[in-house]
């Protein structure tokens, strides 16, 4: 069974702690210990585990990558979001996290966020549960 998590994003750039709503697809799954995969099918848009507990982490971050790959480079690309592509792939489609007690097992300051590089868009998000 695979569960889907409706992610609406509002800027182009930005990053959803999806933490608990991962949480919920593993407790509608009957979840208790195992592996949980989490995958966006998306190409301008990725998923990662990252510090949830001060703000300027996530800021930092969008603010690095828009220095590393800013959108206006001269790209080829007709859609104009080449800038999307590339840092979606520097990040990842999908993470793999263990699962304990029916939830993820994170470190304390952890959490999994969506991450959008070309919105504000409606996407989606699988969650896929192992048993262990």
């Amino acid at each position: 069974m695979l569960k889907e998590i409706a992610v609406r994003t509002s800027r182009r750039m930005e990053f959803i702690d999806i933490t608990a709503a991962v949480d919920e697809a593993l407790s509608e799954y009957g979840a208790d210990s195992g592996i949980c995969t989490v995958f966006v099918p998306h190409t301008t848009a990725a998923v990662t585990i990252n510090e949830n507990a001060d703000p300027d982490v996530v800021s930092d971050m969008l603010d690095h990558m828009e220095k590393l790959v800013p959108e206006e480079a001269g790209f080829s690309h007709s859609e104009g979001n080449s800038d999307a592509h590339i840092k979606s792939s520097l990040f990842s489609p999908s993470l793999t996290a263990i699962v304990e007690d029916g939830r993820l097992k994170l470190g304390t300051w952890q959490g999994v966020y969506f991450a959008e590089f070309d919105g504000p868009r409606s996407r989606k998000v699988w969650v896929k549960y192992i048993k262990g």
